[in-house]
């Protein structure tokens, strides 16, 4: 028999997505089979899949040890790795991270460690606020993500209850998320809330957008401002109010003002002859709304963080554009 007590970073997930992931030798097929004919139980009485584990709860598993084998946590890569993150804010639960264009966030298939998430855990690892020996489920992950080729504001939750309450954030749309970006043409109108249905390609791995639902399709709604112009290209503050793949290069190639240096969603060969190595965006910053039903993050209430402008290398091609601008702007905003 196989027997484990729940830690604090397990606790507040349901019982087959912990062992799934504390153990990826289980078959799930074999797994439900387990649950179902009472060979693995909670405090020793009979369970469910769904079962939500808390804190203390031990489960009992009577099934070959061979099944529990753990793949090696590598945690010399750890050791090895020279974190460089760009730290904008850090708290005890969480760190707010200015993620470089051209990083990736998460591995590839190449399992480069190369990343923004594996340099997140080896500074927390170095810093000894991290210890995957210990660890049954949890490592510290990214409660959002941006494409390689953006650069921005990235959240990363130290602990599992950071991690819950920041994704609770996002899914209730209390976190505000603003991008600077700069786009071919003028639009028509200075400024727009634009709706439209998004479905997700997955052999070509870009997004498609339509103005009507169809099947697989899911709704997406993106506000922008104009804050400068020169020539025929404009520069956009936008705020993400849905948060798909792609957003808002697909949104904003759909109705004819594709980001310049998008290779993916607008056509970028004279571009990348002027120097443009990524896509013109950038998220720029987070706004968290000042009341929250979970107040595990509280301080973090009505708190905002942003990006120095300097950073955005592109708004130099736009010598109209005014901070005081873009401030006005935000204040529009301001919920």
């Amino acid at each position: 028999m196989k027997e484990i007590t729940i830690l604090q970073n397990d606790a507040g997930q349901r019982l087959d997505k912990f062992l799934s992931k504390a153990y990826p030798n289980l078959p799930p097929s074999l797994l439900y089979k387990a649950v179902r004919t009472k060979k693995i139980k909670v405090n020793r009485a009979r369970t469910q899949p769904g079962y939500m584990l808390s804190a203390g709860d031990c489960i009992q598993m009577f099934l070959p040890p061979d099944l529990f084998e753990k793949q090696e946590r590598d945690e010399s890569s750890l050791a090895r790795i020279r974190p460089n993150l760009d730290i904008v804010y850090e708290d005890k639960d969480i760190l707010i991270l200015n993620k470089r264009p051209g990083v990736l966030v998460h591995e590839d298939e190449a399992n480069n460690d190369n990343t923004l998430i594996r340099h997140v855990q080896a500074y927390l690892y170095q810093k000894g606020e991290y210890n995957p020996q210990t660890e049954q489920s949890f490592a510290p992950a990214l409660c959002n993500r941006i494409d390689r080729n953006t650069g921005g504001l990235v959240l990363a939750a130290k602990n599992a209850e950071a991690l819950r309450c920041m994704n609770e954030w996002i899914r209730k749309d209390e976190l505000e998320k603003f991008y600077i970006c700069a786009v071919h043409g003028i639009p028509q109108k200075k400024s727009q809330t634009l709706h439209a249905f998004i479905r997700k390609d997955e052999k070509e791995n870009l997004v498609r957008v339509y103005d009507s639902p169809v099947p697989g399709s899911k709704e997406i709604a993106t506000r922008y401002e104009l804050l400068a112009q020169t020539g025929d290209q404009a520069l956009l503050l936008i705020e993400l109010l849905t948060g798909r793949t792609h957003q808002i290069r697909a949104h904003m190639a759909h109705i004819g003002h594709p980001l310049l240096g998008d290779g993916k969603y607008g056509i970028n060969r004279n571009e990348r002859k002027d120097g443009f190595k990524h896509q013109a965006l950038y998220a720029f910053c987070l706004r968290f709304s000042k009341e929250h039903e979970n107040r595990y993050l509280a301080d973090l209430e009505g708190k905002s963080f942003r990006i120095p402008l300097s950073e955005i290398w592109f708004l130099g091609d736009f010598p109209s554009f005014s901070a005081k601008t873009l401030d006005r702007v935000l204040n529009r905003t301001d919920k």
